[in-house]
This record gives C-alpha cells, sequence and structure tokens, in this order.
C-alpha cells in the first residue's frame, strides 16, 4: 500500500440487472470516477438463462464533476467493496445518483461489503 495515502482509495463493484440499467450505472459511475472500465467496455449477457454479473474498479480519489442525472428501466443490485472510507465515499456518490436501499453489510477489519439495491430517484 502506498505510504503517502492513509486509506484505500479503490472500491470493486460488481453489478447485476439488465444490461442497459447495468450500462447507465457503469456510465454514471465513470463519469464520477476514474475507473478501470473502457468507455467501449459495454456490459453484455453472456448467457440466456443465468444472471451474468459485471465487475468494475473505481478510484474514489478521483473524482469528476459534473455527474449527470440518470434514469434506470429496473433495479439494479450492486455488491460494492474496499476500505470504509472509500466504500463511505462511493455510497455517497451513489445516493446523489440513485434511491439506494441496503440489504446487507458486513464489516471486517480494514473493509466493508455493501449488497444495495439501486432505483431512480
Amino acid at each position: 500500500m502506498d505510504s503517502e495515502r492513509p486509506h484505500p482509495e479503490s472500491v470493486s463493484v460488481e453489478l447485476s440487472g439488465s444490461k442497459e440499467d447495468a450500462r447507465i450505472v457503469f456510465d454514471t459511475l465513470c463519469a464520477c470516477f476514474g475507473s478501470d472500465r473502457c468507455a467501449d467496455d459495454v456490459p453484455r449477457d453472456y448467457h440466456e438463462v443465468r444472471p451474468t454479473v459485471w465487475l468494475g474498479t473505481f478510484d474514489v480519489a478521483d473524482v469528476h464533476e459534473g455527474c449527470p442525472p440518470v434514469s434506470l428501466g429496473a433495479s439494479v443490485m450492486a455488491d460494492v467493496q474496499g476500505g470504509y472510507w472509500a466504500v463511505d465515499r462511493f455510497r455517497t456518490t451513489l445516493h446523489s445518483h440513485f434511491t439506494v436501499h441496503d440489504l446487507a453489510t458486513v464489516s471486517g477489519d480494514q473493509e466493508r461489503e455493501l449488497h444495495v439495491r439501486l432505483e431512480s430517484h
């Protein structure tokens, strides 16, 4: 870990739901934070019966201004994992763009996991 940074600053996110709504969520998060996801990295369904989960990592220290308002067609399930500070900062951004329903929280020694359902405001 970089000794100049007082806490981990990235979160990993797993989304499940329709590929269109997953794309909206990832596009919104990419507009707000630096990410390992590219603009042309479009969520796709890989199996017709089994659910697909899409993954991304976001740097909450690399905040971008002017995140656009969004509207989802249906709810999206999100699992967020990272350090306490990073998850709290990420959650604040989620609240500013979506209605966030807490489903479960697991707190460990150094990390926190959130399981939430995202809906349009």
